[in-house]
Parts: C-alpha cells; sequence; structure tokens
C-alpha cells in the first residue's frame, strides 16, 4: 500500500473545507430525558417513536458515558440521511442512570447527520470526534471530520472550521466517517477513520484510514491500519488490555476483532468471533472500575415488526462484558449489574416423557433413538431461564424451544451443536463457540422481543422475536445422552 504523507500546499486545495452558510435549523427531535427509564439500561430504547442507534461508549472518572445515536423513523429523517443526534447516558455502578438531552446536535441547515465518533479526555478535556454528513448542491453525498470539546463530557462546543477536514486524498468522499481517537505518549492524536481506496484495482477496497495530528491542525495520512474489506469498515474502536491492541471494526454491521502485540498490526485474526451477533450491530468498548472492559451495541428493529422482517435501523442497546484469556483472544458475556431484576423462582414439572430420567435437580434425555423432549408450561413470556447442560460423549443437538406452544410448533428454538461448534437462536447463528463438548451453563433473558443468551460466560447470541408468546418451555436431545440440571424460571420484574 502506497505510503500518504503529510499532505503539502498541493493538496491543500483538497483538504480545504468551504464555508458552509450559517442557517440555524428548523430539525428537532421529541427527546425528553426525564420520560426515560433511570435504573436499566440494557435493552433501551427511548419513548415514542424514537429507536437507540450507534452506541459510543466512555469512561472516565469512576463514570461510565453512553453516547448514543438518537434515531426517528429507521434512518429516514432528513431524507434518508438520518437526522442522528448524540444523546447521554451516565452511571457510577452500571445499574441507576443519569438521562441527558442532545448533547451534540444538528444546529445548521447543512448538518443533515451527527454521525459516529468517539470521545477522549486530555489536558482537562473532553475531545468529541465525529462525522457530519452534509449534501451538496449537485445532491451528492459526503461525510467529513468535525469535532467538539468540553469540560464536563455533557456540554459540549463544536469548534471551528467545522467540519475540520474533508477527505484524505486517495480515499472516498462519500464515505470518511465514524473517527476513533487515540491520544499516544507523546501527545499525538490519532484517529482511525472508516473509508475505502479510490481507484483501487482490487474490489475489496475498504479500509480504515490512520490520521494523526499533534495539534488539530495539521494532518498526516500514513498507511491504512487495515484495508483490503470488503465493505467500509465502520465505527472502528480500539484499546489496549495486558500486552494486546484491540481493534474492533464492523461491516454489514457485524462487528470483527483483530489482535495485535504492535499498535498498528500486523494483526492476528480470532477463529472466535466473540462481537460477531448478526442481532447486535456495530459494537464498540470503553473501559469500567476494576480493570473491566464493557461492550455496547444495538439490537436493530425489525421491517414490518414481524419476525421475517429484515433488520431495520434503530432498535434497543445490548451491552455486553469482555473477559480477556491467557491467549489474549476476548470473551463476551452479560454485565451482571445489567440483568434484569427478577421475582421469585417459579415451581414446574417437566411432562412426562418414556426416555427422560428424573434424578433430584437432573432431567437425563436418552435420546439415542433420535429426537426426544420435554416440556414445562405456564412460563412466563418475560423471565430469566439458567441451567447446566452435559451431554455424554457425542451428540447430534440439544436445546430448547422458547415462548413455545404445546406441541413446539411455534416459538424460538435455541440449539448447540458441538460438533458444528455453533448455537443457534431462531433465524440467527453463532460459529467457533468452544466448550460445546462438555458441561454448558445457559443463561437467558426474555424480555419484551428480545431474547438473549450467554453460553459458558463466553459467548453471546441475541434475537428480536416477535410474533411467537406461548407460555410453554420445551428441552430436548437429538441422537445422544443429554443432562440437564439446576433448570430455574423466574419472572422478570416490571
Amino acid at each position: 500500500m502506497k505510503r500518504l504523507t503529510v499532505f503539502t500546499a498541493c493538496c491543500a486545495m483538497m483538504l480545504y473545507v468551504h464555508a458552509q452558510p450559517s442557517k440555524k435549523t428548523t430539525f428537532h427531535l421529541n427527546y425528553d430525558p426525564s420520560a426515560q427509564a433511570t435504573n436499566a439500561m440494557n435493552y433501551f430504547k427511548p419513548e415514542g417513536n424514537l429507536f437507540v442507534g450507534d452506541c459510543i461508549p466512555f469512561y472516565h472518572d469512576s463514570t461510565f458515558y453512553l453516547y448514543w445515536l438518537l434515531d426517528s423513523g429507521h434512518h429516514s429523517a432528513l431524507n434518508g440521511m438520518g437526522g442522528h443526534q448524540w444523546v447521554l447516558s451516565t452511571s457510577k455502578d452500571l445499574k441507576t442512570w443519569k438521562q441527558y438531552p442532545v448533547v451534540l446536535g444538528i444546529d445548521e441547515d447543512w448538518e443533515k447527520s451527527i454521525c459516529t465518533g468517539s470521545v477522549v479526555y486530555y489536558n482537562n478535556t473532553f475531545y468529541a470526534f465525529y462525522a457530519t454528513r452534509l449534501i451538496d448542491s449537485s445532491g451528492e453525498w459526503s461525510e467529513q471530520l468535525s469535532y467538539a470539546v468540553s469540560k464536563d463530557g455533557i456540554h459540549f462546543k463544536k469548534q471551528q472550521p467545522n467540519p475540520f477536514y474533508t477527505y484524505a486524498p486517495g480515499y472516498s468522499k462519500r464515505h470518511f466517517r465514524d473517527a476513533k481517537v487515540s491520544i499516544d505518549s507523546a501527545g499525538n492524536f490519532h484517529l482511525f477513520v472508516s473509508s475505502a481506496v479510490e481507484n483501487s484495482s482490487f474490489h475489496n477496497n475498504g479500509a480504515l484510514v490512520h490520521m494523526v495530528s499533534k495539534d488539530l491542525k495539521k494532518w498526516e495520512v500514513k498507511a491504512p491500519v487495515i484495508t483490503g474489506m470488503s465493505d467500509v469498515p465502520e465505527c472502528p474502536d480500539y484499546f489496549y488490555r495486558n500486552g494486546w491492541y484491540y481493534l474492533l471494526y464492523s461491516t454489514g454491521s457485524d462487528t470483527y476483532y483483530v489482535m495485535s502485540g504492535q499498535p498498528y498490526g500486523p494483526w492476528q485474526y480470532p477463529a472466535s468471533q466473540v462481537f460477531k451477533e448478526q442481532w447486535s450491530n456495530v459494537v464498540k468498548t470503553a473501559a469500567f472500575v476494576n480493570g473491566r472492559r464493557i461492550a455496547a451495541g444495538w439490537v436493530p428493529s425489525r421491517k414490518d415488526n414481524e419476525d421475517e422482517g429484515h433488520e431495520i435501523f434503530g432498535g434497543n442497546t445490548v451491552l455486553r462484558e469482555i473477559i480477556q484469556q491467557e491467549d489474549g483472544t476476548l470473551c463476551t458475556k452479560f454485565v451482571p449489574e445489567m440483568i434484569p431484576a427478577t421475582g421469585a423462582e417459579i415451581p414446574f414439572v417437566l411432562s412426562k416423557n418414556e426416555w427422560v430420567s428424573r434424578s433430584g435437580d437432573s432431567y437425563t434425555f436418552n435420546a439415542t433413538y433420535g429426537l426426544t423432549g420435554s416440556f414445562i408450561k405456564d412460563v412466563p413470556v418475560n423471565c430469566r431461564i439458567t441451567m447446566e447442560i452435559e451431554p455424554s460423549g457425542n451428540y447430534d443437538e440439544y436445546g430448547l424451544y422458547l415462548r413455545a406452544n404445546e406441541d413446539a410448533g411455534e416459538g424460538y428454538k435455541l440449539a448447540v451443536s458441538a460438533n458444528e461448534s455453533s448455537v443457534t437462536l431462531a433465524d440467527t447463528r453463532i460459529t467457533a463457540v468452544e466448550g460445546l463438548g462438555g458441561k454448558v451453563k445457559l443463561d437467558i433473558v426474555m424480555k419484551d422481543d428480545i431474547i438473549d443468551v450467554s453460553i459458558n460466560d463466553r459467548r453471546c447470541i441475541v434475537n428480536r422475536v416477535i410474533n411467537h408468546k406461548g407460555h410453554f418451555l420445551w428441552l430436548y436431545a437429538k441422537f445422544g445422552k443429554v443432562v440437564f440440571r439446576s433448570v430455574a424460571i423466574a419472572p422478570l420484574k416490571e
């Protein structure tokens, strides 16, 4: 890849930001922070016909800042340009939250969306970098870099010139967004920017542009930190932990990560892509107390609000805790403080089946002739279900039918397969799931139209499910001997 260096006079015009007409916007969204929940931010959606878009988590001085894009109409606002603005929720314990009004909004008519970005704290100042989406007189879209500063992380002032950078030479003008900022030990600002190589002879031209500046005025464009992506690698995230540098990026809204012992690669691509949950979009992360790290994404809505509908922009938050393994690879699990509160466990009786035997709190499914299952009835639609499952030797698959009817003809199938190293939840699937040949702990939260599952506190899978509201829970096994034990069901508190 050809290296691009500090801009010179010959390319300065390419980087020149034309003055935008200063005309105040009439675009406003009816977002009331006082109407929002303060006791739960996992699976959160703002009240009314508003939704959560890309999340921008940040941590400073014992406070977790969750900036997020406020969406109206599933990206349809302002003629499809988004009309997004940054809203803020904060917490010190991940249990009790404070909600704020828009902290980075659309103030001028030319600003068509305040896009995703990142925040850093340096020299007693919060810096928020983001892209502004705009449209020129010929109707062409572009995305240009802007930033704002704040003393408290709440009240931001946009800096001039705004935008301060149009696009890097050799990269797309249409796609130049989602800047991830970090600051090195010498005080240099590093931006990773989502874009694509122009006039590439290779059809996979998505890249993360790497820009460096000491004064936020003159920028050096270095070799991209990743390139050759099949699409623009969106919403990058970047952090260091215990000898490893991690770079996250999203294509098609699915989030991937690579890791390296060096700040900017070369990169290793782990087989277990723990952030790649189809229904957890564009995941970004932030530190938390005691060396912890929290990931935040959002569960998209479905077209026409039906199970068969494809995902559309905007939905509910979904958060994970990140665990680093000895080899540097990452795992995810539920954030303990953010699991919904439950009432008392409900008693249950498992339906009789000649191929199922009970001993204490263990149920052995002897499914060596094919498929066998038993059900529990009167299970709340909104509840938490936990259990341990252990196969004896090889098996085809085992799992559950959630929100099912009495014959499991309806409901949502949660299937585990050691042979395929996969877990399936309704119409979505995760792969390269380790440890499925032995004891597996499942933790399942069913809340409204979201089902969320943690497997062994190492991998998670989430889905938006809408149509089925059955009150039967089926347990099943296929071609194998499988033990279900310590099954617990507790309704969620309102």
